[in-house]
């Protein structure tokens, strides 16, 4: 018997709690060989989202709640919940009762074709213009980031296993790369169309300042997928890039000075100075980074990108 555990962040989903509760339930108990439990985190809600979900509790003990005592957001909602879920198999979705969890059962019939994450994929999406534009630009170019394509890497409906999720560490907004961290430890990853469904209760929080959060959180993604573990890379690139520039300028200027041409006033005397201590300073970055690094490895080296061991 598996153990399936369904990840929900609530933040003012009073009106949904119970129907999505309902819904889960209808649709996990008559699969084979599962039993499930659900954990909501009230992300800090200011309606009766905590008091709606205790009562469930009361009710039925398969039911867990986390609760905030302010609204964090989405990332530390999921982090929470990761550390506490008991579930072999995880899914994660929304509380809006926009992902419809009719869909519960084909996410395990995927994952059971041998792969450690499944994503989903809102084909035909219900949301307004101004949320699927930037959707569509935003799996653009973490498919470019990442180096795999998938459809719709911010989609909330997810199912993986537990290794999965003992491997993810989630902050700022990185919950929108939950994917592209698997995939960063080597975990086969695929993705299956959902039925999305138009939200029925409550208002949506997606606003402006998600659009420069997530760009931010693209970078710091970029950054870890290839430099975490070689920061001397990224820094050391840009550090000879930089002095080799500057010295090809001052070794201009000299040649100038030569020639009898003064220099002393010259801008671009003081570019090449600055480039070259520019670079000088990233190399030295880099190797800082790279002690700090090598110091920590052992301490925090893991297991989660092994797949077998015999």
């Amino acid at each position: 018997m598996r153990l399936v555990s369904i990840l929900v962040p609530a933040f003012n989903e009073e009106e949904s709690i119970v129907e999505l509760y309902k819904e889960v339930d209808k649709n996990l108990k008559d699969v084979e060989d599962v039993e499930w439990e659900l954990w909501v985190v009230n992300d800090g809600s200011s309606d009766m989202t905590e008091k709606v979900v205790l009562e469930l509790t009361e009710k039925d003990k398969r039911v867990h709640l986390i609760s905030f005592r302010k609204n964090f957001g989405k990332s530390p909602a999921l982090q929470a919940g990761l550390r506490h879920v008991n579930g072999d198999i995880i899914f994660t979705m929304d509380a809006d009762l926009q992902d419809d969890p009719v869909e519960l059962s084909n996410f395990i019939k995927k994952l059971d074709e041998g792969y450690d994450m499944v994503v989903g994929w809102k084909q035909k999406r219900l949301d307004p213009l101004e949320k699927r534009i930037p959707s569509k630009i935003f799996n653009s170019v973490t498919s470019k980031i990442a180096g795999f394509k998938l459809h719709d890497f911010d989609c909330g409906y997810k199912c993986f296993r537990r290794e999965v999720a003992d491997s993810l560490d989630i902050y700022g907004e990185l919950h929108r790369y939950i994917p592209v961290l698997a995939y960063r430890n080597g975990f086969r990853i695929t993705e299956m169309p959902v039925h999305h469904r138009e939200r029925k209760h409550g208002r949506s929080k997606y606003g402006l300042e998600r659009y420069m959060r997530g760009f931010l959180d693209s970078l710091t993604t970029a950054f870890l997928l290839k430099f975490s573990d070689r920061p001397m890379y990224f820094f050391g690139r840009v550090g000879v890039i930089f002095s080799i520039t500057g010295f090809l300028i001052c070794l201009i200027m000299a040649i100038e000075w030569f020639m009898g041409y003064k220099i002393g006033d010259r801008p671009l005397l003081l570019l090449g100075v600055l480039l070259i201590i520019v670079g000088f300073l990233s190399v030295s970055t880099g190797f800082v980074c790279n002690l700090i690094t090598d110091q920590n490895y052992r301490k925090n080296y893991s297991e989660h990108h092994i797949k077998i061991i015999k």
